[in-house]
C-alpha cells in the first residue's frame, strides 16, 4: 500500500512536469519551455495570448496571437498561415539552430521565423505591446540577448498600435497587410496595403496588382484624401524617414486600455474596429467602403465622383464623356476627354489662332488626383508654375504639402461632404467664357432691378416726406394721445402707458450724461427713474435717424405685440414737442448678449462658434460658475482665463464645482475640462469640430492634445469695448429698431 502511494506521487510529480513543459503560463519560450497544442503563454501584462486555434469553419490548428483580456475571440497574427497543422498534435519551441518553429506530430517544420542566429540560449518572448519577440546571445559566455527577428515585422493583416507599415527607398522591399483568403483560412489572399514612398507619400490597397484604393497624400498630420482621419486626437499616427533607407508609417494611442485597430478583411475593406467596452463588442470606427466613391477610379480619367448624387459619377467642367454608350450604361471607366483643345495642345498643332490663355476651374472639398508631384512650398506660385508648364493638367496647395501639381489623366477624383482639398483644374478659355457670360446677365440683371427698385424707393420717401410733414405739424401741437390715438387701437392699450415729456425729463435728469447707456444710429437710451421708484429704459429716437411718426408706430405696434423671455418689454411711448419716446423695461442684469460667448463677446462668428460656445458651457458645469459671474470690478479673468490659469498651473481640479466632485472620477473631470479649453481655443481652425467634441466625450478619441491658450481669457473693460458694452454695470438690451413694412 505504501509502495503503490510512493508510485502515485512519483507519477503526479512527471506528470506536473511534463505540464509545465508544453503548456507554460510565462510569456518565454525556449527548447525545454515549448507550447504543445493546446496550450498558450501570456504576456507579462495580461493583454495578448499566444496559442493554437482554428478558425470558424475548419479544424485546422494554427498559431496566433490575440486579446486575452477581451471575451470576443479576435486574431490579429497568424504564424504558419500557409501550412496548418492538421490536427492537435503542434508545438511550437525553438530548434536546434536557434529559430522559433512549428512541428507536427511528425516532427516536420511547417512554420520557422527562418533567420540566422547563434542558437546560444535562444528565447521567444511575448510582450506586452503584443510583439513576440526572438532573442539570442552571441556565446554561451554572453549574458547580453539580441533580438534576431519580431512578428511586427512579419504582418499579417491588421495593424495594431507601434506596429509598421514600412518601404526600403534602396531596395523596395516592402512590410505590408496581406489579407486571409477566407474568414476560415488565414492564407495570403487577393488584397494588400502598403506604404508607397511616391514623390508624397501614400497608403495604398492593391487587389493582386491592381490599385483599389489610396489615402491621398501625406501632409506631415494626416493622409488628405481620408478626411476621417483625426492624428491630431488620435494621439500618434506619424510617418517617419529614418535617413537609413526607410520609410514607415506607425501610431500609437496615449491609453494602452484603448483597444483600436486596422483590419483588411478577405473581401479587401480596411476597417478600424474599436473595443466598446459598455456594449462589450467591437464596433466599426471607419471603412474604406463607405461608398462606391471609394473604389480607385471609379469614374476613370478626369471624372468625378459625388457618393450623394445619382449616378455618382460625372465628367469634370470642360470634359465630356470619352465613351458615351458605356456611360450611358452605367461603366464610366473609360472616363471623360477635353472638349475644347488648351492653348499648349494648339501652338503643338501649329494652330494659327491660339486664342486667349488657358485658365482653371475651382473644386472644393475633393480628393486629389493620384501621382501627386511636389513642386513648391509658396500659395501663390502654384498657378503660375501650373500655367507655365504645359504637362500641368491641374494643381492644388495644402499647408502641409506644399504646391502640388499633376501631369496626364487625373484619377481617382472625387467629392468630400467636409475636409478635403481645394482642385484647381486646367481648362480651355473658352470652357470659363461660358460662366463669365452667364455671371454677366445675372450682374446685369441684378443691377436693372436695384436701379429700378432705388427709383421706386426714392419716390415712395417723396411721397411719405411730404405727408409725413403734415403729420409733423399736427404733432407738434398735439398730445401724445391725440396724435397717436387713432392708431394705437393695434396696441395692447391695457399694458401700455403714454408718458408725458416733462415726466420722462425728470425721471433722466433731463437726458444728462450720466444716464445715458448707450447710442445707436436711432438715437439714445437713458436710464430713468419714475417717481414711483420704478426704474426704466427711454429710447429717444434722434431727428437723424430719418423716422417718422408712421416708422415710429410700427414699431410700438410690432413690439407691444411680440412676448418672449428674451426681449425687452415694451412699457409705454411719448409723443410730444416733436419728441418720440419708447419707454422700456430696465435690465439690471444687463442684455441676452453679456451671456453669449464668442460673437457677443468680441463680434466674431465662424463655424466653430458652436464649438466655442458649448465649450463654455463644459466650463460652466464643471466649474458651477456661469461665465458672466466674472464680471465683478476686482475680477481681472474671465471663466476661461481662470481655467487656463489653472491648467498652466497643472491646478485644475481647483476648477471643479465641489458638488460634482463627489461621485466622479478626477480623469473623467480632468477629460471634461481638456475638451472645453480644445473648444474655446482664439483661433477657430484650432477648434474640434462638434463630431470629433462627441468622440472625445465618449471616449472615442482617448488620447486628447495640450489646448492652446483661449480666447477672451481676460475680462473685458469699458475701454475695450462699444455699443451696448460702454457701461459695465448698467445695460439695457435695447439697441435696434424694428420697423414692421405696411404698404403706402
Amino acid at each position: 500500500m505504501i509502495l503503490l502511494r510512493k508510485v502515485r506521487v512519483f507519477s503526479l510529480f512527471i506528470l506536473s512536469h511534463y505540464a509545465v513543459k508544453f503548456c507554460i503560463g510565462g510569456d518565454i519560450i525556449t527548447a525545454s519551455e515549448y507550447i504543445q497544442d493546446p496550450g498558450s503563454i501570456i504576456s507579462s501584462g495580461g493583454f495578448y495570448r499566444l496559442g493554437f486555434f482554428s478558425p470558424n469553419g475548419t479544424t485546422n490548428r494554427y498559431v496566433g496571437i490575440w486579446h486575452n483580456k477581451i471575451p470576443v475571440f479576435n486574431v490579429f497574427w497568424v504564424a504558419n498561415r500557409e501550412k496548418p497543422v492538421l490536427d492537435s498534435s503542434g508545438v511550437m519551441t525553438i530548434s536546434d539552430d536557434g529559430n522559433l518553429v512549428i512541428l507536427n506530430g511528425k516532427k516536420e517544420v511547417l512554420w520557422s521565423s527562418n533567420v540566422s542566429t547563434s542558437g546560444a540560449n535562444a528565447k521567444a518572448q511575448l510582450l506586452d505591446a503584443g510583439n513576440l519577440i526572438l532573442q539570442t546571445q552571441s556565446s554561451n559566455m554572453s549574458t547580453n540577448y539580441t533580438t534576431a527577428w519580431e512578428s511586427f515585422q512579419t504582418t499579417c493583416d491588421t495593424l495594431i498600435a507601434k506596429m509598421k507599415l514600412s518601404t526600403n527607398l534602396r531596395t523596395n522591399e516592402k512590410q505590408v497587410l496581406t489579407s486571409w483568403k477566407s474568414p476560415s483560412d488565414p492564407s495570403i489572399g487577393s488584397f494588400s496595403i502598403s506604404l508607397e514612398p511616391l514623390n508624397i507619400p501614400e497608403v495604398f490597397l492593391w487587389n493582386g496588382t491592381t490599385l483599389y484604393w489610396r489615402s491621398g497624400p501625406w501632409n506631415g498630420k494626416v493622409f488628405i484624401g481620408t478626411p476621417e482621419m483625426l492624428s491630431v486626437y488620435l494621439d500618434g499616427f506619424s510617418l517617419v524617414d529614418d535617413k537609413e533607407g526607410y520609410v514607415y508609417l506607425s501610431y500609437n494611442f496615449a491609453e494602452v486600455s484603448y483597444l483600436s485597430y486596422f483590419f483588411l478583411r478577405s473581401n479587401g475593406e480596411l476597417l478600424q474596429p474599436f473595443w466598446d467596452e459598455k456594449k462589450k463588442q467591437w464596433r466599426i470606427d471607419w471603412s474604406t467602403r463607405a461608398s462606391d466613391c471609394d473604389v480607385y477610379g471609379k469614374c476613370g480619367p478626369f471624372g468625378f465622383c459625388d457618393a450623394k448624387k445619382s449616378p455618382i459619377c460625372s465628367c469634370l467642367r470642360g470634359f465630356e464623356p470619352k465613351k458615351v454608350e458605356e456611360w450611358s450604361r452605367g461603366n464610366w471607366s473609360s472616363g471623360c476627354i477635353q472638349k475644347s483643345l488648351l492653348q499648349c495642345d494648339k501652338l503643338k498643332n501649329g494652330s494659327s489662332k491660339v486664342g486667349k490663355i488657358d485658365g482653371f476651374i475651382k473644386l472644393e472639398n475633393v480628393k486629389v488626383p493620384n501621382y501627386a508631384i511636389w513642386s513648391s512650398p509658396l500659395e501663390d506660385k502654384c498657378r503660375e508654375q501650373c500655367l507655365s508648364n504645359c504637362s500641368c493638367a491641374a494643381y492644388a496647395y495644402d499647408a502641409g504639402v506644399g504646391c502640388m501639381y499633376w501631369s496626364g489623366d487625373l484619377i481617382d477624383v472625387r467629392k468630400f461632404s467636409y475636409a478635403g482639398t481645394t482642385l484647381y483644374v486646367r481648362v480651355a478659355h473658352t470652357e470659363l467664357e461660358g460662366k463669365r457670360d452667364l455671371r454677366a446677365i445675372i450682374a446685369t440683371a441684378a443691377v436693372v432691378a436695384t436701379v429700378i427698385f432705388s427709383i421706386g424707393t426714392f419716390f415712395a420717401w417723396q411721397k411719405s416726406k411730404k405727408r409725413g410733414g403734415k403729420d409733423g405739424h399736427q404733432f407738434s401741437k398735439a398730445s401724445s394721445e391725440n396724435v397717436l390715438g387713432g392708431s394705437l387701437s393695434k396696441v395692447n392699450l391695457q399694458e401700455l402707458v403714454l408718458y408725458k415729456l416733462e415726466e420722462l425729463a425728470t425721471a433722466t435728469s433731463n437726458f444728462s450724461d450720466a444716464n445715458k447707456l448707450g447710442e445707436g444710429g436711432f438715437g439714445a437710451v437713458y436710464r430713468g427713474r419714475l417717481l414711483n421708484g420704478k426704474e426704466i429704459a427711454v429710447k429717444r429716437l434722434s431727428e437723424a435717424s430719418g423716422q417718422g411718426l408712421r416708422e415710429f408706430i410700427n414699431e410700438m405696434v410690432v413690439i407691444s405685440k411680440v412676448q418672449h423671455r428674451n426681449l425687452v418689454r415694451l412699457l409705454g411711448c411719448c409723443a410730444e414737442q416733436d419728441e418720440k419716446l419708447l419707454i422700456y423695461e430696465f435690465m439690471p442684469n444687463k442684455g441676452l448678449d453679456a451671456f453669449l460667448f464668442e460673437y457677443a463677446m468680441e463680434g466674431r462668428f465662424s463655424e466653430k462658434s458652436d464649438v466655442f460656445s458649448f465649450g463654455v458651457v463644459l466650463l460652466e458645469i464643471v466649474s458651477g460658475r456661469q461665465n458672466t459671474s466674472f464680471n465683478e470690478e476686482d475680477q481681472s479673468l474671465s471663466l476661461l482665463g481662470l481655467a487656463w490659469k489653472y491648467w498652466e498651473e497643472d491646478n485644475v481640479l481647483a476648477l471643479v464645482d465641489p458638488k460634482i466632485s463627489v461621485g466622479c472620477s478626477e480623469i473623467e473631470i480632468i477629460r471634461c475640462i481638456n475638451v472645453g479649453l480644445l473648444c474655446t481655443q482664439e483661433l477657430a481652425n484650432d477648434r474640434p469640430t462638434i463630431s470629433t467634441v462627441i468622440s472625445m466625450i465618449n471616449n472615442e478619441i482617448v488620447g486628447l492634445p495640450r489646448p492652446n491658450k483661449p480666447a477672451f481669457t481676460e475680462r473685458q473693460t469699458t475701454t475695450d469695448t462699444g455699443s451696448s458694452r460702454q457701461c459695465q454695470k448698467k445695460y439695457s438690451a435695447n439697441n435696434v429698431t424694428i420697423t414692421a413694412l405696411e404698404g403706402r
